[in-house]
């Protein structure tokens, strides 16, 4: 490639304007990682999601259609702008539990980088499960193809093991790449209740109708005994509507309905407010991962409820041990009550700072792996 001063460096499928704070996690994380590693470098960062965002383009159907028999289609034109490529997983989709369709999206980016010879990544993120055969021969391709492979947890490197490439480093979230808020600001909120629109409207993960049962029995069992409850949103304003802020607010008129009680609640502007959020108060319970890790990675202790597999192997890696499982627990509210009501909250809080400096060891052990492939073969990317 033509040598220049700056390395540029995609991030895909992340976005740092998405209505998602989870995808903007990983957008910033990625690019703290690789800042570190790259530490000397000028180097510029942008992100590609499957659909427009930070990037004018997508990388979907109507895009990969149009590109796959043009040397100039929108894809490849846009990857021939970087000198490598970190690819986020958006968190957890490299899988087929999604539908191959998504998959196939992440699989076609992977063959046109693999086309054009751009150094490819596979950032911090949750590999499989792959169920079908033809999910799992793509997934060995990328895998393979990979440069790096940076695992989310160790049941992902124990996965990409068993499919022939294992990962070279089990990391942990990115969010804990991410700068802390400054200070922690004063609050009358003891607990933060995550309310997440994914799980609210849909029986896709679990049923809705048992997690909306669930979340309005712990608010008002919080409220009863006089304690400080506000809902939160993690999804903000998504262009497809039913995102945290509308279950917010069904949660809290069946709430006002059923209980008598008002309760607050807390809309983020952005990514930093939402940090700011979560550091402020006492608990978090949420069921959108990234806004549990948000509040771990900030001293914040969390309860999560988890929808999937990508919960507990990262928080059990951090030996953070108080999710509870919403596809198995037949009373969430009961069990999580029982958690808040039984814990040495004071130990907890102290013990994050153990898992806070496990967490920035794993990455900045990422930042050298990848730093020190940049040592070894530099004139593959500038």
């Amino acid at each position: 490639m033509v040598a220049r001063n700056t390395v540029r460096v995609l991030v895909l499928w992340a976005d740092n304007k998405a209505a998602n704070y989870g995808l903007r996690v990983l957008a910033n994380g990625n690019a703290a990682i690789v800042r570190r590693a790259l530490a000397g470098m000028a180097v510029e960062v942008d992100f590609q999601d499957f659909g427009p965002g930070d990037s004018p383009i997508s990388f979907g159907t109507k895009s990969i259609l149009r590109d796959v028999f043009s040397r100039r289609g929108p894809i490849k034109t846009k990857l021939r702008n970087y000198d490598l490529i970190i690819d986020s997983g958006a968190g957890d989709s490299f899988a087929d539990i999604y539908g191959f369709k998504r998959l196939s999206f992440i699989i076609y980016a992977h063959l046109m980088i693999r086309f054009l010879r751009i150094p490819l990544i596979l950032g911090p993120q949750t590999i499989g499960p792959f169920e079908s055969r033809v999910g799992r021969f793509f997934a060995k391709q990328s895998l393979n193809q990979a440069q790096i492979v940076l695992a989310r947890d160790s049941e992902s490197t124990d996965f990409s093991r068993r499919l022939g490439r294992g990962a070279d480093i089990t990391v942990t979230d990115v969010v804990f790449a991410l700068d802390t808020p400054p200070m922690r600001k004063s609050s009358s909120t003891d607990v933060l209740v995550n309310v997440s629109g994914l799980l609210w409207f849909s029986d896709d993960h679990v049923d809705s109708t048992k997690y909306r049962d669930s979340v309005v029995a712990l608010v008002s069992e919080l409220t009863s005994r006089e304690i400080g409850v506000a809902l939160l949103a993690h999804v903000v304003n998504s262009p497809s509507g039913n995102d945290d802020v509308d279950a917010c607010h069904e949660a809290a008129a069946r709430i006002k309905k059923e209980t008598g009680r008002a309760v607050e609640l807390l809309v983020p502007r952005d990514l930093g407010e939402a940090r700011d959020m979560v550091a402020a108060a006492f608990l978090v319970v949420g069921a959108r991962m990234h806004a549990c890790l948000n509040a771990i990675s900030v001293g914040t202790p969390a309860i999560p409820w988890a929808y999937s597999r990508k919960f507990k192997p990262l928080l059990d890696d951090l030996d953070w041990r108080m999710t509870v499982d919403l596809r198995t627990d037949p009373y969430p509210a009961q069990t999580t009550m029982s958690m808040i009501l039984d814990t040495d909250w004071a130990e907890r809080r102290n013990y994050l700072q153990h898992i806070l400096s496990t967490a920035h060891e794993r990455l900045e052990q990422a930042s050298s792996v990848i730093g020190s492939y940049y040592s070894r073969d530099r004139e593959k990317i500038v």
